[in-house]
């Protein structure tokens, strides 16, 4: 048991590691640009004065990002997702996978959940133990159901999902301005100190050349590594964006999503404009800044009802007669999760009409989304 225990403390510390590195190359970049760069290498102090506020500002909003990513707790499932004590002995007991879906079925009739296994088993942690919400998955390294995940990330010794979803982004976007500035900012002192060491002695440097400083070691590598990290970090955050616009996360770009009708990658994509406003909220004033405005509690999701790329939906002119009919339809009380929904709230009246809402009931199976367009 203790060998066990000491390996769990090794294996926390150890995960610390990316961030400590992270910390250490922020911290020599913030003296390289400040000191060794603004202080005792540029002599223009109009200049000196704009590039450390800049840099200040990019900075803040750099390390206040990461920050948050890194502290924010994964959010977790509430209690109605998990079993009542009476169904979890009941599900100990039974050892046919059918008795025990039987329990999972009927402690999940209540629940806002639409997806299923490949198998259209409910979707159940054995180590949590309990019945998982929609976009919900559990994480081996923190041993956690995490609430629409999207991949556990060493380099900030968390999960990422709804929690910290959009400070992920936002780390992301701050980090790849952070290093553009310092890249484009140092490359004219880069060129002029990588000029003078190629030279053979001081004295043939023109006057207006730098001096022969360790500065130059400094913004050497400073430009370097900034450019390094630009490149690296502009495709994952260009991937990123791709996914908010399809309002998938990475683990559904591998696996989609099982839904009644099977399998679908766009079964959560209400449209880009939405699909953005789910992540970063209504309030396009707190957009940039790391302070929580997600849209809903993590568990319930609006979900499309069709399999249709809804940017497809604007490209035929066949289209505009589709929408008159939509706004004339009637439609079911409770469509899927849409009813507790701030995205969809504002934009569709449900309306309760005897024949045709028998209809509906009696197993059509045409379901309507209103206003998928942002």
């Amino acid at each position: 048991m203790a060998p066990s225990h000491v390996l769990k403390c090794c294996q926390k510390v150890l995960a610390w590691v990316p961030v400590a590195f992270i910390a250490l190359v922020v911290a020599w970049s913030y003296y390289a640009y400040v000191v060794e760069l603004c202080v005792f290498t540029i002599s223009s102090t109009a200049e000196k004065v704009v590039y450390l506020v800049v840099f200040h500002l990019s900075f803040v909003m750099f390390v206040w990002s990461y920050g948050k990513t890194i502290f924010t707790s994964p959010a977790t499932p509430s209690n109605e997702f998990c079993l009542s004590k009476a169904d979890k002995e009941q599900y100990e007991k039974e050892e046919r996978p059918e008795s025990q879906q039987e329990i999972l079925r009927r402690a999940a009739k209540d629940l806002p959940i639409y997806t299923t296994t490949a198998s259209r088993a409910i979707r159940y942690c054995d180590r949590c133990q309990l019945i998982k919400p929609d976009r919900c998955h559990h994480c081996s390294a923190c041993d956690v159901c995490v609430l629409k995940m999207d991949h556990h990330c060493p380099w900030v010794n968390n999960c990422v999902g709804f929690s910290n979803y959009k400070f992920f982004l936002l780390f992301l976007m701050y980090s790849l301005l952070y290093c553009l500035f310092v890249a484009a900012t140092v490359l004219q002192y880069f060129i002029k100190f990588w000029t003078l060491c190629r030279r053979k002695a001081a004295e043939n440097c023109p006057k207006n050349e730098l001096p022969d400083t360790h500065a130059k070691f400094h913004v050497l590598f400073l430009f370097f590594v900034a450019a390094m990290f630009f490149i690296s970090i502009l495709s994952l955050f260009s991937y990123h964006c791709w996914l908010v616009g399809k309002n998938r996360s990475t683990i559904e770009t591998f696996r989609a999503p099982t839904f009644r009708n099977g399998p679908d990658k766009n079964g959560f994509s209400l449209g880009c404009s939405k699909n953005l406003r789910e992540v970063f909220g209504d309030e396009k004033k707190y957009w940039l800044l790391p302070i929580f405005t997600s849209l809903g509690d993590g568990c319930n999701f609006p979900t499309r009802l069709v399999i249709m790329d809804p940017e497809q939906l604007t490209v035929s002119s066949q289209n505009e007669p589709a929408k008159s009919s939509v706004a004339n339809q009637s439609f079911p009380t409770r469509p899927l999760s849409e009813s507790q929904n701030r995205l969809l709230s504002g934009d569709c009246q449900w309306v309760e009409t005897g024949p045709e809402e028998e209809n509906v009931k009696s197993g059509a199976k045409k379901h309507i989304i209103v206003s998928l367009e942002s």
